[in-house]
């Protein structure tokens, strides 16, 4: 008779896999070296994840957690002073050290995603997520759907841009001034567009 399934045993094996992975590249994982470090076979691995892609999905589902749109949608944003609180906080949870390499295994796994063009991919659908999550939040605060759109997208764009400065450089003080003053003109141009509504 099989052994039936331990349901427990899939988060320990992803916790575990992203400890593996706290100084090792995305790319470097195999189920057999992840096996070897982990002490269990591949075959236990393939059963609970099914594919490498499969497992790089869940990797990167546990690592966003925290800082994902889902969680995102919780954050108050019904005024422009709330909607900046917000984005900061998303900073803040950046900057942490222990967040570092979760934002590096992000930002490999979003070039994996573009290299191995996975229309699925999870970082994909997360930035595509975070930015549908922006545009309503500017929409609900009267800047009409195409500028919060363009708006939200810049933001995302700037905000990876600022993380891959934060995990390449390891200067907090730096990247965060860079944050600051792009946080401030993204919120002048939020002013303008609001104020172009009310005219």
């Amino acid at each position: 008779m099989a052994r039936k399934p331990d349901p427990t045993r899939k988060p320990v094996l992803i916790q575990q896999s992203l400890e593996f992975l706290v100084d090792k590249p995305l790319s470097s994982l195999t189920f057999r070296s992840l096996a070897r470090a982990l002490d269990v076979s591949t075959f236990t691995l393939v059963y609970h994840f099914g594919s490498r892609a499969e497992l790089v999905r869940e990797l990167i589902r546990a690592n966003a957690r925290g800082s994902s749109p889902e969680q995102a949608r919780l954050l108050p944003a019904d005024t422009l002073d709330a909607y900046i609180a917000s984005i900061s906080l998303s900073w803040q949870w950046t900057q942490l050290p222990e967040n570092l390499y979760r934002q590096r295994l992000e930002l490999e796994a979003t070039l994996l995603d573009a290299v191995e063009h996975d229309e699925g991919g999870i970082t994909r659908i997360y930035f595509e997520q975070w930015v549908s999550l922006g545009t309503e939040a500017l929409v609900a605060l009267g800047v009409d759907r195409h500028h919060a759109e363009v708006e939200s997208r810049l933001l995302m764009n700037m905000f990876q841009g600022i993380q891959l400065d934060l995990v390449l450089n390891e200067n907090v003080a730096a990247s965060t001034a860079v944050f600051d003053a792009a946080v401030r003109q993204h919120r002048q141009r939020i002013d303008a567009l609001i104020g172009e509504v009310a005219r």
